[in-house]
């Protein structure tokens, strides 16, 4: 629990300018689960002051992703509190004075540099093999800016409507200490910052004086972001100080890696890989381009909480099943951890298999439904119950029903060769014809009775059950393996086994396997 007197507050500031992606889901869910473990409020505020980035229908995606997730806003453009507006285009107006109160107190600059001028600058300090050109505390004295201009000549252009930008004035010499909360103490130079740009030449902020100015305003507490945003943390509580205010706690947060490890997880890989890195489908409006969510592959949103939940953070021992509640109650940032975690779409499927197998088989009985009614196939209404038990634990998405169960269907259209090669002889088809021939005079016709004739048919044959029942499977359902083949018998009913069985041994002797 966090130890302050005042109320928690956190924000989540996502940019329109695409999908949400996975690693800032775990983002916002990690402020969420802080400000509720602490009794505090979630904010949502829609950075969009990069306007040539905005993509259409962004901001309604993240609101969309949270929503599934049961991330529930407190504050934000669909629920506004006392500090409205939530977009940063819509507080345009509120940023400019506070740029000019750094100009005033001498800890920002007008710029009137071109990008010719900029781009020379950079050239000079690359063929001076100077690593990383800055517009910095050496640099800026050689430009065109307020500081190297006489204060009549930055008058005049002002006045006649030169485009500018406003620059922080970093200091030359100072060293910048920042207590993070999972890091610890974070200590930087000064001199190894530039001096970024506060408000653009439209008049614009940029996202380091936006979100500063804005975290104040809306009391924001706590900063809870990804690991990405760790170097602009010295620039930002520089503004803080500059501003005359007091910096929220900072706590930067761990990468989420590739599988094997190799960088940082990112929003190309997911399909690339095989895997979603989105919460749900994404499609942009302006390119087309596709991009596969967690939803609609099959997931629970329980399941993605819970397996984003452990990207990062650890309750300390063994447990890994939390439901959103446990998670509340046991979640604190001193248990989030500085390295980076591998994003293991494995780990990802066993949780969403733990949480079908929690679901009410009725829930799942509709999925079912659903696809068959999809696919325009039949189905008999009283059979269906047994089917979603026999494949419950095998299942681990409920499209995995109709997938894993579409023999009880549709009849085979073809009989595994590599089975039927090893499996198909005079003896094993003489003790199919023999089974076959058995199946009117079982009574009752249960998984049970199936097994005893089976095994009957077998003996007679001498041999043993064992060696049978891969063949009796391939040609019932045309598959290698599956769930339990004498629950399948039951289900799929005697006229039914009987019709499948013999067209498979006349369609296995024309073969000649």
């Amino acid at each position: 629990m966090a130890d302050l007197k005042e109320e928690i507050r956190v924000r989540f500031a996502p940019s329109p300018t695409g999908p949400l992606h996975i690693g800032g889901v775990r983002t916002a869910l990690f402020n969420y689960l802080f400000a509720r473990a602490n009794g505090g409020k979630m904010v949502l505020r829609i950075e969009d002051t990069d306007q040539t980035r905005f993509v259409p229908g962004a901001e309604d995606y993240i609101k969309e992703s949270l929503d599934w997730c049961g991330i529930n806003i407190d504050e934000g453009p669909d629920n506004p509190g006392e500090f409205a507006p939530y977009r940063q285009s819509e507080r345009k107006d509120t940023y400019r004075q506070y740029a000019d109160q750094m100009l005033e107190s001498g800890n920002a600059y007008y710029a009137f540099d071109t990008p010719e001028e900029l781009d020379a600058m950079r050239e000079r300090l690359k063929a001076a093999r100077i690593p990383n050109p800055q517009y910095n505390s050496v640099t800026r004295e050689t430009m065109r800016n307020s500081l190297t201009l006489p204060e009549d000549e930055v008058k005049q252009l002002l006045d006649s409507g030169e485009p500018y930008v406003i620059r922080i004035k970093i200091p030359r010499k100072e060293e910048v200490r920042i207590e993070d909360m999972v890091r610890g103490w974070v200590m930087v130079q000064s001199e190894t910052l530039d001096d970024k740009i506060l408000l653009k030449s439209d008049g614009m902020p940029t996202y380091h004086l936006a979100n500063v100015v804005d975290d104040h305003m809306m009391k924001i507490t706590h900063v809870i972001r990804g690991e990405e945003w760790l170097p602009s943390a010295p620039l930002h509580f520089l503004i803080y100080k500059f501003l005359g205010w007091e910096a929220p706690r900072f706590a930067h947060l761990p990468l989420i890696l590739k599988p094997d490890g190799n960088g940082k997880l990112s929003k190309r890989d997911g399909d690339k890989l095989g895997f979603p890195v989105f919460p749900i489908d994404w499609t942009d409006a302006k390119s087309g381009e596709f991009s596969s969510g967690f939803r609609e592959k099959g997931f629970f949103p329980e399941a993605v909480v819970n397996f984003l939940a452990l990207l990062g953070w650890s309750p300390g021992n063994n447990e890994e099943i939390f439901s959103m509640q446990d998670l509340i109650n046991k979640f604190t940032i001193e248990r989030v951890g500085k390295a980076g975690t591998k994003f293991d779409f494995d780990k990802a499927k066993w949780f969403n298999q733990h949480y079908l197998r929690e679901q009410d088989d009725t829930a799942l009985l509709e999925y079912l439904k659903a696809d068959l009614n999809n696919e325009g196939l039949r189905y008999d209404e009283g059979s269906l119950g047994k089917i979603v038990d026999l494949l419950k634990e095998r299942a681990v998405f409920p499209s995995d029903f109709l997938d894993q169960g579409r023999f009880f269907f549709e009849r085979p259209k073809a009989y595994d060769e590599k089975v039927i090669r090893k499996k198909w002889n005079e003896k094993n088809a003489s003790i199919l014809s023999s089974f076959l021939q058995s199946l009117d005079k079982l009574d009752p016709w249960n998984a049970e009775s199936i097994k005893a004739g089976l095994e009957r048919s077998a003996e007679a044959e001498g041999s043993g059950v064992g060696a049978i029942m891969q063949l009796l499977r391939v040609c019932i359902t045309g598959q290698p393996a599956g769930a339990d083949l004498m629950i399948t018998l039951d289900i799929l009913g005697v006229d039914e086994v009987k019709e499948r069985l013999t067209n498979a041994l006349e369609n296995l002797k024309v073969m000649e396997l």
